[in-house]
């Protein structure tokens, strides 16, 4: 059994975390954190390298990582022989999707600047070009 003093309850390791208790079995279940020792009556001990793990976690996907790619970058720091070139791939494969969607706001954003200058004319509600664009069948 893990010492007392050394362990956190999921409540703890949470609180200290910054998530609350369903993310940190939600991480569990997805294989992001190992499932931890259990005491004498079932409640799970975490050791203070869960919340290392978690605040890895929330860092990763402040970059825009899926949960999936955040388990990748974890494995690859203990996979024997594993280099940064990996890191590299996994993190183009991130900035790919970013630019893709960044992209796509800056569409959404100029057709809605476009509606939006067409509202100055003031028209009646029931004749604005944005409300009418938003109305029309594809």
């Amino acid at each position: 059994m893990i010492d007392d003093m050394s362990t956190l309850t999921i409540g703890r390791l949470a609180a200290r975390a910054g998530v609350n208790v369903e993310t940190v079995r939600y991480y569990e279940r997805r294989g992001l954190l190992p499932e931890p020792p259990r005491s004498e009556v079932g409640y799970r001990q975490y050791s203070p390298a869960a919340l290392d793990r978690i605040g890895f976690i929330k860092r990763a996907r402040g970059l825009g990582f899926t949960l999936e790619e955040i388990r990748d970058l974890l494995d690859l720091r203990v996979e024997p022989g594993a280099n940064c070139e990996a890191v590299e791939m996994e993190a183009a494969q991130v900035i790919a999707r970013i630019d893709a969607q960044i992209a796509q706001l800056e569409r959404m954003r100029s057709a809605l600047a476009l509606l939006s200058d067409a509202c100055r004319t003031r028209h009646p509600a029931a004749e604005c070009p944005l409300l009418e664009a938003l109305e029309a069948v594809p």
